[in-house]
């Protein structure tokens, strides 16, 4: 048997058992040993009967009777008596009627699980057992819990595991013998076996420990190779020219914070190398990032470069042209700031097209479609990205093919990056933040509302449209169908327009059409529209001044960054903003909502949400496999730097990777993620 064989190879593994493992995505024994668990159940203390208490327990004994029977319609209890020499104790399972006959009298047997109350009497209610042995695999252990889908158990992949246990004993090394040395790591073969049967705790931290150290490494050593690969490429020079830069800032209708100043010099002088820049700005919701976005498109473009700027969203490529156009309209760069995106009618993609590949068009605003084939830029000097983090080494190369050279590449998130994930995810960008945010800028009010006091909050509300203001509704899900429990924009939209009668209603969500979706975002705009009930679509770079009040429908569903970045569409404006954050039921607040009420720091609370909920908190859903680290603890930043240097160590001693099958095929896949497939 290898890492390639199919399922069906493992004793035990049917066709039928096989293609449950294939919903899992398992289909042969290497993923089946790769697919690890997600947590753990400790019965390793084995007990007498007259030791236990109510709690997790294991104990050794011997079954003297068991019956099933019917006690109503569609509930079958099994119940059974387990003693030792000190005791017996009674033993209950639902709804598994196989048990009783299933039982061998008079031989010992591990029996694990939950002794509780029950009926009035205590019991070990729906316990794991199996025959005594010297390798348990469901009770008398620290037990693993994989995550699991309907009619498929944890115990089938268990069992599966253990009959390749020999294989996994003999997994060849991934890592060079000196990081292992050096970092004190178990053997990987070790740490595979104990990542699935762990003997003792220890041994469970520290298979934890090595395999979480190497998925850092493998994605520390990925940013850098392709950080280095890039320093080797040419890219073109643009020379600062301070005159420029100051007749831009004097038409300013702001001053520029000294943060955003600090940025733009960082900017300047990379754009002034022959390497290609490849800088992230993280800046908080409102702290000024198009304009230095555009303060460093303005230099390329005087030198008679093209600048692409891709956004993530139509709507969102509408909005950066319209405001990038009214700041370069003052210096008569205006008429050469053009629109390409996907619902523009023909006849006018095609004047755009012959307008870029002339160059009299050098800056170009749109979606991805930029790097299309049709797309011919001649000059492309310089390529901002807004709110997708990475810009991968193969969409570079279709741009260098174009313009004869490498683009210098800027980009920019309003998505505050805990430093600890920014450099593990991002170690290839250099990594600038703009800190603080204009001076005039008011604080949004959060508070959190009672779903019992709705009625006072719909009167504050009403107040305020009445004056003229706007406000968002977001709910977590679209259809109130959904499995998981909570309030759909349909049913709030509803909702809304019973309450607020007379007041124009709009409703958007992602699973509406495009046009759909722009049309009512646009008339939201342009205040044809008071409320807009939404899911977190509106989340990302949405500007509508007017807009001053932002209410979250099931709060607690939510990140903590997530909701930072919805409560920053609101109070764009002279007028005070207010967030109201509505909870599932009327109990006590949770303090990480309550945190919210009291910091407006974005890099805080995406610390907080870091630490106790994970990154998938910080981006709402996953990207691309980019967080699924399924062991590291991206907290743990004394695990984070010790993969990082040893990274850095593995170049400066011109390891050869091929020489690290496992090694290099994942550093591989690694070098490729990218958010712009």
């Amino acid at each position: 048997m290898t890492l390639d064989s199919p399922l069906t190879s493992i004793k035990g593994v049917g066709a039928e058992l096989a293609k449950k493992f294939s919903n899992l995505n398992i289909h042969d024994v290497g993923e089946l040993i790769n697919y690890y668990p997600r947590r753990y159940d400790d019965y390793s203390l084995i007990q007498r009967v007259s030791q236990i208490r109510p709690g997790v327990v294991t104990i050794k004994a011997v079954i003297k009777q068991a019956r099933g029977r019917y006690v109503r319609r569609g509930l079958h209890i099994t119940e059974a008596i387990a003693s030792d020499e000190t005791g017996s104790v009674r033993l209950v399972w639902f709804n598994q009627p196989y048990r009783a006959t299933a039982i061998k009298p008079d031989i010992e047997y591990y029996i694990s699980g939950q002794f509780e109350l029950s009926y009035r009497r205590l019991s070990i209610m729906n316990p794991s057992m199996e025959l005594v042995s010297d390798f348990p695999i469901n009770t008398a252990r620290i037990v693993p819990i994989y995550k699991q889908i309907k009619g498929f158990k944890s115990t089938d992949i268990r069992k599966a595991i253990r009959s390749v246990s020999n294989l996994i004993e003999s997994l060849p090394e991934t890592l060079p013998s000196w990081i292992i040395k050096d970092q004190k790591l178990m053997d990987y073969n070790k740490a595979v076996f104990n990542i699935h049967f762990p003997g003792k705790s220890n041994d469970l931290v520290r298979a934890k420990q090595r395999l979480g150290f190497e998925e850092v490494f493998e994605l520390v050593l990925a940013a850098l190779l392709n950080k280095y690969e890039l320093l080797k490429e040419k890219s073109v020079v643009v020379p600062f020219k301070q005159s420029l830069a100051r007749q831009f800032v004097s038409h300013l209708p702001f001053q520029l914070t000294a943060a955003q100043r600090k940025v733009v010099w960082r900017i300047y002088q990379d754009l002034e190398k022959t390497q290609p820049m490849n800088r992230l700005v993280e800046g908080d919701v409102g702290s000024g990032k198009t304009v230095v976005a555009t303060m460093a498109a303005l230099m390329a473009m005087e030198q008679s470069y093209q600048v692409a700027f891709m956004a993530p969203t139509e709507l969102l490529a509408r909005q950066h042209a319209n405001t990038i156009h009214s700041l370069l309209k003052p210096l008569g760069f205006d008429n050469q700031v053009g629109l390409l995106v996907g619902s523009l009618s023909q006849s006018r993609k095609s004047q755009a097209y012959k307008r870029i590949k002339s160059g009299d068009i050098r800056m170009i605003i749109g979606t991805q479609a930029l790097i299309a084939e049709k797309v011919d830029m001649p000059k492309l000097g310089l390529i901002i990205i807004d709110e997708q983090h990475r810009f991968g080494v193969e969409q570079r190369k279709k741009l260098q093919a174009k313009a004869g050279h490498m683009p210098h590449v800027l980009s920019m998130t309003a998505t505050p990056i805990p430093r600890s994930l920014a450099l593990t995810l991002y170690g290839e960008l250099d990594i600038s933040v703009i800190d603080s945010k204009p001076t005039n800028r008011k604080s949004v009010v959060t508070s959190i509302i009672s779903p019992n006091s709705r009625a006072q909050l719909y009167d504050k509300i009403d107040k305020e449209l009445s004056s003229g203001r706007q406000m968002f509704v977001v709910c977590p899900q679209i259809h109130e169908s959904d499995i998981a429990s909570g309030t759909s924009v349909e049913s709030a939209y509803d909702q809304i327009k019973k309450v607020f009668n007379n007041i124009r209603v709009g409703l958007i969500h992602g699973q509406q059409k495009s046009d759909i979706k722009n049309q009512s975002m646009a008339d939201f705009a342009s205040q044809k529209l008071d409320i807009l009930v939404s899911t977190t679509v509106i989340e990302v770079g949405v500007d509508v001044p007017n807009a001053t009040i932002m209410l979250i429908e099931n709060a607690e569903r939510f990140g903590l960054a997530q909701i930072h970045q919805l409560r920053g569409r609101v109070g764009r404006s002279a007028h005070q903003g207010y967030c109201y954050l509505i909870p599932s039921d009327s109990k006590a607040p949770s303090s990480r909502l309550r945190a919210l009420e009291s910091s407006t720091d974005g890099f805080a609370l995406a610390e907080l949400d870091l630490k106790l909920r994970g990154p998938g908190a910080i981006y709402g859903s996953l990207q691309h496999g980019q967080l699924d680290l399924r062991i590291a603890n991206l907290t743990d930043t004394k695990l984070i730097s010790a993969a990082r240097q040893a990274a850095q160590q593995f170049i400066d001693k011109s390891e050869n990777l091929l020489k690290y099958k496992q090694l290099h095929s994942q550093v591989k896949k690694l070098r490729a993620v990218t958010n712009l497939n």
